[in-house]
């Protein structure tokens, strides 16, 4: 999925886009609406980001000139605006979301997330692991008579494990990819999220997650 990010702050434009592109979403980062307008005429993208509080052409501005291109676009706003009326104006323009800064990237994904798959742009694909389901669009874990409605985290790390089954996962390129950086506090979260995993698997017996001791995890499947 393309997005296109326009966002003035340099630091968190920055980390943004790295953290979506981690999530294997393509990213184009522009500066300011102008920049941004350019930047999606001469591009196609499945969903626009936009900060409202942009210099020069502000965000709202910049959603209306992008709507006049293209209707259907999915628009997802970032503002550190709380006020109904912002928000009001920005819904009235065809916005799909909004989300207020400051605030978690995980929160993010998922309003993203959320929007394509309303627009239909995503498939909700369902991998079959055993038999139980796995449909990280909705992200849940169905079989054996059970749902399991997972958090963004459990399911991206699940993803991860799928994408690498049988093979060898090292702890911090884990950490790395779910967080950006290996630290230690957020090793102890991992930890958390792995046993949730194995408890909501453990009636699948073809699947086992195993821990390789001072190195990282297995996921075997069969």
């Amino acid at each position: 999925m393309k997005l296109l990010l326009v966002e003035d702050d340099r630091d968190l434009g920055n980390v943004l886009a790295q953290y979506l592109e981690m999530q294997s979403f393509s990213v184009k980062l522009a500066r300011t609406g102008e920049e941004g307008l350019l930047t999606f005429i001469a591009s196609g993208f499945d969903l626009c980001i936009l900060d409202i509080s942009l210099p020069g052409m502000n965000g709202l501005s910049l959603a209306k000139k992008i709507k006049s291109q293209n209707s259907n676009m999915p628009i997802l706003f970032l503002t550190a605006r709380t006020s109904k009326e912002d928000i009001l104006k920005g819904l009235k323009l065809g916005a799909d979301d909004y989300v207020c800064k400051p605030f978690e990237p995980e929160e993010l994904v998922l309003r993203i997330n959320n929007i394509l798959r309303r627009s239909g742009k995503t498939e909700n694909t369902t991998i079959q692991i055993g038999k139980l389901q796995f449909n990280y669009s909705m992200m849940t874990l169905e079989g054996y008579g059970e749902s399991n409605k997972l958090t963004l985290k459990e399911a991206e790390l699940l993803r991860l494990f799928l994408n690498n089954r049988n093979e060898v996962l090292k702890r911090e390129d884990v950490l790395v990819k779910l967080w950006g950086e290996n630290d230690y506090f957020l090793g102890r979260s991992l930890d958390v999220f792995i046993s949730r995993l194995r408890k909501y698997m453990k009636v699948e017996k073809s699947v086992k997650i195993e821990t390789i001791r001072g190195v990282g995890y297995l996921f075997k499947i069969g």
